[in-house]
């Protein structure tokens, strides 16, 4: 069975990014945490669907907020690398795929 593994760094990303909402507004965290789940399920079933990036990676939306998950897929799992912000540092997490 396929599945999402997300490396450390972007699971500390992601778990921030649900605090953040959580404090902006009750409810929204839940929300992006499923958009985020949506999207990953997404990936996990059409693993080459998913835009060509950098660092031999791929990227997919995630739905109704400014994020995009880069995920490399390999044999029977996807290993997501980043949960970006649209309109910050664009490719900061390209050095955590060099060790995978």
């Amino acid at each position: 069975m396929k599945r999402a593994r997300f490396i450390a760094a972007a699971r500390v990303e992601f778990l921030a990014e649900v605090v953040y909402y959580n404090e902006a507004q009750p409810g929204l965290g839940e929300r992006f945490t499923a958009a985020v789940e949506e999207a990953a399920a997404r990936a996990v079933a059409f693993p080459l669907s998913g835009s060509p990036s950098r660092a031999k990676t791929r990227w997919i939306i995630v739905k109704g907020f400014p994020f995009s998950i880069f995920y490399r897929p390999v044999a029977d799992e996807i290993v997501i690398f980043a949960l970006a912000h649209h309109s910050r540092r664009p490719f900061y997490w390209q050095a955590r795929t060099r060790a995978r």
